[in-house]
C-alpha cells in the first residue's frame, strides 16, 4: 500500500513538473520600434511547441490589420526540462530574418532569443491568459 502511495505522490510529482513547463497559451510580445505589439499562441506541434501570430494591436491598444498575422513566428522548440526550450527558430517579422532560437519560461514570462552566430537578440512576452 505505501508503495502505491509513494508511486502516486511521484506521478502527481512529475506530472506537476511537466505542467509548470507548459507553455502553451497566448503571450504578448514587447511592442517594437512603432509601439505595435502581437498576441503569439503558442502551442504542441508533435513533441516541441510551436508559435503562430494570432492578432496585432497598435501603440493605444486596438486591434490592427497585419500581414503577420497567422504567420508562423517560432517552430520546433524542444522541451529541455526547468522551462528551458532549445533547438527551434524564431523569425523577427522588423526584419523578415529567422535565427536560431532558445525560450525560458519562468512563471508568466517567456524570454525568447533568436542568434545568428555570437549575435544575439531578445525580448521578453507576458502570458496574455
Amino acid at each position: 500500500m505505501k508503495k502505491t502511495i509513494l508511486a502516486a505522490i511521484a506521478t502527481l510529482g512529475l506530472a506537476g513538473a511537466a505542467h509548470a513547463q507548459d507553455v502553451s497559451g497566448q503571450w504578448r510580445t514587447q511592442a517594437d520600434d512603432n509601439g505595435n505589439f502581437a498576441l503569439v499562441t503558442i502551442s504542441p506541434c508533435g513533441g516541441d511547441y510551436c508559435g503562430v501570430i494570432s492578432a496585432a494591436y497598435g501603440p493605444d491598444g486596438r486591434q490592427i490589420q497585419s500581414p503577420n498575422v497567422g504567420r508562423r513566428i517560432v517552430w520546433d522548440m524542444t522541451p529541455q526540462g526547468g522551462g528551458s526550450f532549445t533547438g527551434g527558430k524564431i523569425w523577427a517579422p522588423d526584419r523578415d530574418k529567422t535565427y536560431n532560437s532558445k525560450m525560458q519560461l519562468s512563471g508568466n514570462s517567456l524570454k525568447v532569443e533568436g542568434c545568428v552566430l555570437v549575435v544575439c537578440r531578445g525580448q521578453t512576452w507576458a502570458r496574455a491568459n
